[in-house]
């Protein structure tokens, strides 16, 4: 099939790319004339394991092309994909749907015969709606569906994730439309996964569910992380507990300083504004995003609790984006500590194996290092804030050498207190003794 993905982020370039390796002839557009001429040249923007393979095989098998122009593109498609950028409104919480809106009406004059618009984007119930309305007042004769699909990528593991998913969502009112994607998505028969056909508004609140309840879910178990502190009882072992129960499951019970990216963030918030406004509030997910909020900026107190007054003192901070295997700094949680650290007086160094590009744009007062041992060279305190391979079986004798204090505060729980109490080391972590 002719499928043109508006938007090469995240989403998009992964989306692209896989749909490509399915056998698609892919185009991706992007208004972002230098990323566009970066991708042709066989440069990948963002960090995410196998991108680069993927996208490269794809491009020499001319199945994936790149454009900065939706008019060479758009009339020969059978399906157009918005996947662009909805973050956050900053005056009032919900989703900023501006560049959604842009889309639906650039493409609206270049639709010919019958095409598929399909919002990849994550968005509020009704975008779908809207979308729609705004194609047909631009071009009241184009024959078109728009649709629903959003997506369920894990950074980190976004290829698997599209070409191994646990269900694909399809929200759609169309029955042309419907076939459209089913033959779109038919390469996945071979694994039989589940392609969940909803009405558009359920498949739209669909992904604002699932996220609320996976955050939802690390907000809780970070709070009995400090229940469990208190009473002496290991977070650890409580997860692994309630999480042999199939109701529950074990994914998403890791203690940590809080959760960020590009989705849960964002998605809780446009959540709870959404049910709001809809005259059913959602408070358990209100309570969450507060819950998050407070122990992200809660983090830097538990550094300070360690080493005492950190006027003069050094923090290395190993690990800066918000999760492993992804470049991303989005709402990382140290976005909230390096800044906190140096207004108590501490110098900061850091070290990220992929995001210190990144976090250089987005932080001032940091020393960015070349690698663990580097950023741990006379530190008065090493903190963990991301669980990177590369930083669980750390040579721990080297690292208290290079320390001017072997403190340790592992706040991703990826070390045993005794392997490196016997070090020699103070050691704190996230719910265990």
């Amino acid at each position: 099939m002719r499928v043109a993905m508006i938007g090469t982020g995240y989403v998009g370039l992964v989306s692209g790319a896989c749909l490509a390796d399915f056998g698609h002839s892919v185009v991706c557009v992007d208004k972002d004339q230098d990323k566009i001429a970066r991708l042709k040249a066989g440069e990948i923007p963002i960090f995410e394991p196998g991108l680069e393979e993927l996208v490269q095989a794809n491009v020499k098998g001319g199945r994936l092309s790149f454009s900065t122009d939706p008019a060479e593109v758009v009339g020969d498609c059978d399906a157009v994909f918005i996947a662009v950028g909805t973050p956050t409104r900053e005056e009032d919480g919900h989703a900023d749907l501006s560049y959604v809106h842009a889309v639906a009406r650039e493409i609206a004059p270049l639709l010919r015969d019958f095409t598929v618009v399909v919002n990849k984007s994550t968005v509020p119930v009704g975008t779908g709606d809207v979308v729609d309305g705004l194609i047909r007042e631009t071009n009241p004769g184009a024959d078109f569906a728009v649709v629903s699909n959003p997506e369920f990528l894990r950074e980190g593991a976004a290829i698997d994730d599209f070409k191994r998913p646990d269900r694909v969502v399809i929200g759609v009112e169309d029955d042309r439309a419907r076939q459209v994607m089913a033959d779109l998505y038919r390469p996945l028969d071979v694994t039989a996964t589940p392609i969940v056909m909803v009405g558009r508004r359920t498949s739209e609140l669909i992904k604002y569910a699932a996220n609320g309840f996976l955050a939802m879910k690390i907000a809780f178990i970070n709070e009995v992380a400090d229940l469990c502190e208190k009473v002496g009882a290991d977070v650890q072992q409580v997860a692994y507990g309630i999480g042999l129960d199939k109701r529950i499951g074990p994914r998403f019970l890791m203690a940590g300083p809080g959760y960020g990216g590009s989705c849960f963030l964002k998605d809780t918030l446009a959540l709870t504004r959404t049910a709001q406004e809809a005259g059913a509030p959602i408070s358990l997910i209100e309570a969450t995003v507060e819950s998050n909020a407070n122990r992200k900026k809660s983090m830097a107190g538990r550094v300070s609790a360690m080493t005492g007054d950190l006027k003069g003192k050094t923090v290395a901070l190993l690990g800066l984006t918000f999760k492993p295997n992804t470049d991303d700094m989005r709402d990382a949680p140290s976005l909230d500590m390096a800044p906190a650290l140096i207004a108590m007086g501490a110098r900061v160094q850091a070290y990220d194996p992929e995001g210190m590009e990144e976090a250089a744009r987005l932080m001032s007062g940091v020393e960015f290092r070349d690698g663990p041992y580097d950023a741990v060279q006379g530190a008065d305190a090493v903190v963990i804030l991301t669980e990177w391979d590369q930083f669980r079986a750390l040579d721990l004798d080297r690292v208290k050498m290079l320390m001017n204090r072997p403190l340790m505060i592992d706040l991703r729980n990826v070390y045993r207190p005794e392997d490196v109490r016997v070090r020699g080391f103070t050691y704190a972590s996230i719910g265990r003794g």
